[in-house]
């Protein structure tokens, strides 16, 4: 029978420069959601955030997976990201579903000819691009910037809450095979506060949802999140690197910041898909 030991001392060690990258990067990612050229219509920083966290993604996607030939590899599966990324700002989501379908294939062919893993290749193109794809869908829609804003806060409360409760309490751990750090307790502060954002989002009198579906998206979106950040340890731990890379002071890479909002944003794609069918306003 497992006990739960004894609460441990916080690690203060990396929450300095932590929140210092979060002081920096919040206000430039809210501020490219918020601003509208139009009723609906997102400004170009907007268009222009997404563009350049593709590319950057992708880049530390070769950089990790294929580390002889990443230059090839990281343009492949940027071009085709982006083609699906075009054909989405455009409104064209069936194209652009199918463009990364067809570009996972191309960068497969690609990895094989540099002697990579085509595979992984592939899986850059879907793991990257379904996630912007759901982005750029869930902005174009109406209250898009309340749903985005819904995202952003789910992911980042989970997170968060997550790092916070597991330094204070400890206990079990989760899955210590691939994430060594991560504790049950941090796990469940991370969902409750997921749901406590999502509740709290939802009390705004524009944004029509229900409490009782904003906590049904808060849990299944904190659960995502969770599930994203254990996904990415397994890739690290698979790949044998410690951090997807080094751009974010506090953080390593910007896979490692935004692995558990790629899972967020696609899972509160699909529940603002059946909120806007008519379910939970």
């Amino acid at each position: 029978m497992t006990s739960l030991s004894p609460a441990r001392a916080f690690d203060w060690s990396n929450l300095g420069v932590r929140a210092a990258s979060a002081a920096v990067l919040l206000p430039a990612a809210l501020g490219a959601v918020w601003f509208e050229m139009g009723p609906g219509q997102p400004a170009w920083p907007f268009l222009l955030m997404v563009v350049a966290a593709v590319s950057l993604l992708c880049v530390e996607w070769g950089g990790m997976t294929a580390p002889s030939a990443k230059t090839r590899v990281s343009t492949a599966v940027c071009a085709a990201v982006l083609t699906a990324v075009f054909f989405a700002q455009r409104e064209n989501m069936a194209i652009a579903w199918g463009a990364l379908v067809a570009g996972g294939a191309l960068a497969a062919v690609v990895a094989r000819g540099v002697a990579e893993r085509p595979g992984n290749a592939a899986l850059g193109v879907f793991y990257i691009g379904a996630a912007a794809v759901c982005f750029i869908w869930m902005r174009s829609m109406p209250q898009g910037r309340w749903w985005i804003l819904m995202a952003f806060a789910v992911a980042w409360a989970a997170d968060i809450a997550a790092y916070l409760v597991g330094n204070l309490i400890g206990g079990p751990k989760l899955w210590p095979r691939f994430s060594p750090n991560k504790t049950w307790a941090g796990f469940l502060g991370g969902l409750a506060a997921a749901m406590i954002a999502a509740v709290a989002l939802a009390a705004f009198p524009v944004f029509q949802l229900n409490p009782w579906a904003a906590a049904l998206a808060g849990l299944c979106g904190g659960l995502a999140g969770m599930a994203g950040d254990l996904w990415e340890s397994m890739l690290k731990r698979r790949f044998g690197v410690k951090d997807s890379g080094d751009l974010i002071p506090g953080h390593g890479g910007l896979l490692d910041r935004v692995d558990g909002l790629m899972f967020v944003v696609v899972v509160l794609s699909l529940f603002r898909l059946v909120n806007h069918l008519g379910w939970g306003h």
